[in-house]
């Protein structure tokens, strides 16, 4: 189809439940409607995350809006997320407000009245963007019908009355009961926010969707509103994802057909599961490499067989460090590096491998032993660092992020990005270079001369080619299995008008 919205158009995107698919239909409402010339933008007023980004400015949004920004083909900003909060604990975070560190705040300080002081900084992001574009298609968090926390509301109900925003609930049908969930959440709400619910997204169907119409026609019956779409089960869809390690292209490559090695070997890498992991994309580029076998683990004897270990970043060096320690797997890895195996730290994993750590910021344990592979000392800064860094390894350039509080002085070994190399282990604090096709292909050429094993990587694999295509097939969802004209109208006109109340509503 074709069609324009006009200027500050908007659209949020709720789910029934966390993981329903809001950040995947988010990047393909954005990339569908950019491709049919629509100035488009994402938002998330609130985020949840210990997977970030650093936008070019040097701010620090989640992921998946700069995976969301890609989709609309836009340079992220920290408009697109003004609040991030990267867990240290259960009941901690750390706030992170337009791209910037503003404390530490347990979950009861949070919403407890910090959240809703928020709420205009929140209001005015959106508001500028809605002034600079066609469209923004905003995403909520969890449910909005979380009512023990809709008073400090700022990323679901709560913008979406204050910029009266249509809201379209996705529910992921592939576990079980979404007509339940699409009733539920509605029923849950206050009259004046039922007004906005103007109907929902089927998510990971199966099967044959006449099947399914005869309870969409019913739930119409209940609620007065209508389903906009069914999307079938993709397999490896998604984008960076929030939490957890849905890996958004590591499972396509796992659940595609894997291109052989072009080499005789396969190449095994094993990243270490630490607590508080942060950035776990990093290996998506090695994932994507035809031949490269990517798994998570937590067990020492599951190293066994890795051609390279992967100590990846963490919002919490200190306890990763006991938890590599408790688990056998520090002695497992200081047994490869003796061996001549390889071993890649990233971030808070390039911290780990140094000789000595001195924390008074995030765990506060004063001075700590590292694993002694790399001669570096970190000293924990209150100021944290945030960099788009470009530099060259291996004979190839290489671009990155930075993301740390860990200022680290590099002792000797030969120098590897803004960290060092000692014979097979090498330590960086950049994210994301591994993106970087021509140094992720020397790299690697490194890593399986190290480890003895005839790969070759493959002289064609762009990184950003494949995250393109995976882009526009969530386009390509949107535009072949929902109704785009009625969305196109729900982005322009805003909610419908006399949509039914549903009892009991919020009490």
């Amino acid at each position: 189809m074709s069609g324009s919205a006009r200027r500050g158009g908007g659209l949020l995107v709720a789910g029934t439940t966390s993981d329903a698919g809001k950040s995947v239909v988010t990047a393909g409402i954005c990339r569908w409607l950019v491709r049919q010339g629509v100035k488009v933008a994402p938002f998330k007023g609130q985020n949840m995350s210990l997977n970030s980004f650093v936008t070019r400015e040097g701010a620090e949004i989640g992921r998946a809006q700069a995976m969301q920004a890609q989709a609309a083909r836009v340079e992220p900003s920290a408009l697109m997320n003004p609040v991030l909060l990267k867990p240290g604990s259960d009941r901690s975070s750390q706030v992170v407000l337009m791209g910037k560190p503003v404390g530490e705040l347990s979950a009861r300080g949070y919403h407890g009245g910090r959240q809703r002081e928020l709420f205009e900084p929140v209001m005015a992001c959106l508001e500028e963007l809605r002034g600079t574009y066609d469209a923004v298609i905003c995403e909520g968090a969890g449910s909005p019908a979380e009512i023990n926390l809709r008073r400090t509301d700022i990323v679901n109900m709560g913008i979406a009355r204050a910029a009266r925003l249509p809201v379209l609930v996705v529910g992921d049908i592939d576990r079980g009961g979404v007509f339940a969930q699409f009733f539920g959440t509605t029923a849950l709400l206050a009259p004046e926010d039922q007004e906005l619910i103007a109907g929902y997204l089927v998510n990971k169907f199966r099967g044959d969707v006449t099947l399914l119409e005869p309870g969409l026609d019913m739930l119409l019956g209940l609620t007065g509103r209508r389903t906009f779409g069914v999307l079938p089960y993709a397999h490896g869809l998604g984008i960076d994802e929030e939490d957890g390690l849905r890996v958004s292209l590591r499972g396509a490559v796992r659940e595609s057909v894997v291109a052989p090695p072009v080499g005789e070997d396969v190449l095994r890498v094993a990243v270490c599961a630490v607590p508080l992991m942060s950035n776990f994309t990093d290996v998506d580029a090695l994932a994507a490499e035809p031949g490269v076998v990517v798994r998570f683990v937590d067990r020492a004897e599951e190293l066994v067989d890795a051609d390279l270990v992967v100590v990846p970043g963490t919002r919490g060096t200190v306890k990763a460090l006991g938890w590599l320690r408790e688990r056998g797997l520090a002695d497992a890895i200081v047994r490869r590096a003796a061996e001549g195996l390889p071993v890649l730290g990233i971030c808070g994993g390039f911290q780990a491998l140094g000789e000595r750590i001195e924390d008074d910021v995030e765990s506060k344990a004063g001075e700590v032993e590292g694993l002694g592979l790399l001669p570096v000392r970190v000293r924990f800064a209150p100021g944290k660092t945030l960099a788009r860094p470009v530099g060259e390894a291996l004979g190839e350039r290489v671009e990155g992020y930075e993301i740390h509080h860990g200022v680290a002085e590099v002792l000797g070994g030969e120098p590897f990005l803004d960290g060092c190399r000692v014979g097979s282990v090498w330590g960086t604090h950049w994210h994301g270079s591994l993106e970087s096709d021509a140094f992720r292909r020397a790299f690697l050429r490194d890593v399986a001369a190290a480890a003895g094993r005839r790969f070759v990587p493959a002289p064609d694999t762009s990184f950003g080619s494949l995250r393109e295509e995976q882009l526009d097939r969530l386009g390509d969802l949107i535009e072949e299995h929902a109704d785009t004209d009625a969305l196109l109208r729900l982005i322009d006109q805003g909610p419908p008008a006399g949509l039914p109340f549903i009892a009991p509503g919020a009490p």
